[in-house]
């Protein structure tokens, strides 16, 4: 018996040591990904890229959600629709609030996180982000069509999770770290497309949490830059940037590779905050009365 058990134990410290390193929570890498479609009929595959890049390419079988279309019309730009829209939406395409659901986008991962947050807002269980990496993506042979993909609608029950969204109220409140996703200049208000930032936030642009290659770095590296910014997972924390979009990168990050449970995204983020009169903060350098171009948003935040 210890002899058999010593060989069980040795069998599973060599798969271990072959497997390649896995992400953490619910990003997956292609490896998994393979696995995940092989053995679980329940997956359905979302492509949250803009119409005209799903028609080039995408995964076979994936159904095209561009992450604009899960937005309203309105003075503000970029705030998701109500959580019935949504699900209507989602039921639209074929999505199911109980099936395996996994996520990507180009490769950058503005559009899978943002995405991926919006169905995690909406209460969906099983949610993955599929990192883009096309050398392991054809490494283990992704299927990758140009074939449009229409699944028969079905039904999508919201539960909602207020938990991981905050309003304007909240982030008034002072309670919450408030990060501002985007550019240095942006923050400073020295950008045409910024006037400034929240005031007290801290600036880490969505970029420092994934690698050169735009995936998102492993715990191990997020904790440098944790330190440096000296972020607890206690502390209350609410990111936003222009509309939303790359905030929920680095609540990916926090929330999956970290395990961090207290994040939010603030959706109406500086757009709204702007456009309600409130005050903005810049650098000295950096003249508050300045005026500003307007230039017109590439969606990317």
């Amino acid at each position: 018996m210890k002899m058999l058990n010593y060989l069980l134990a040795t069998s599973l410290m060599v798969v271990a040591y072959a497997m390649p390193a896995l992400a953490q929570g619910d990003i997956i890498t292609a490896e998994q990904f393979m696995q995940l479609i092989k053995t679980d009929k329940n997956v359905v595959i979302i492509d949250a890229s803009k119409e005209k890049d799903y028609t080039l390419a995408h995964i076979k079988d994936a159904v095209n959600v561009p992450y604009k279309s899960l937005e309203k019309e309105g003075e503000i730009e970029g705030l998701i629709n109500s959580p019935a829209e949504l699900a209507a939406i989602f039921a639209s395409k074929g999505v199911n609030d109980n099936n395996t659901i996994v996520v990507y986008d180009g490769g950058t991962q503005k559009y899978s996180s943002r995405v991926y947050w919006i169905l995690k807002y909406l209460g969906a269980p099983n949610v993955k982000i599929l990192q883009k990496d096309m050398d392991n993506w054809r490494k283990v042979r992704v299927p990758i069509t140009k074939m449009p993909v229409k699944r028969a609608a079905t039904t999508f029950t919201s539960k909602v999770n207020d938990a991981i969204i905050a309003d304007m109220a909240y982030v008034k409140e002072g309670k919450a770290l408030i990060i501002d996703a985007r550019t240095s200049e942006e923050f400073t208000g020295a950008s045409e497309k910024s006037k400034g930032h929240i005031p007290g936030a801290i600036n880490i642009n969505y970029k420092e949490v994934l690698t050169p290659s735009e995936a998102f770095k492993s715990k191990s590296e997020l904790e440098s830059l944790i330190a440096q910014y000296k972020l607890t997972p206690n502390q209350p924390i609410v990111i936003y940037c222009n509309t939303g979009i790359i905030a929920a990168v680095i609540y990916t990050a926090l929330t999956n590779e970290m395990g961090w449970t207290n994040v939010k995204v603030y959706d109406g983020a500086y757009k709204e905050w702007e456009v309600k009169g409130n005050r903005l903060d810049t650098k000295a350098s950096v003249a508050p009365t300045k005026k500003m171009k307007e230039s017109a948003s590439d969606g990317g935040c």
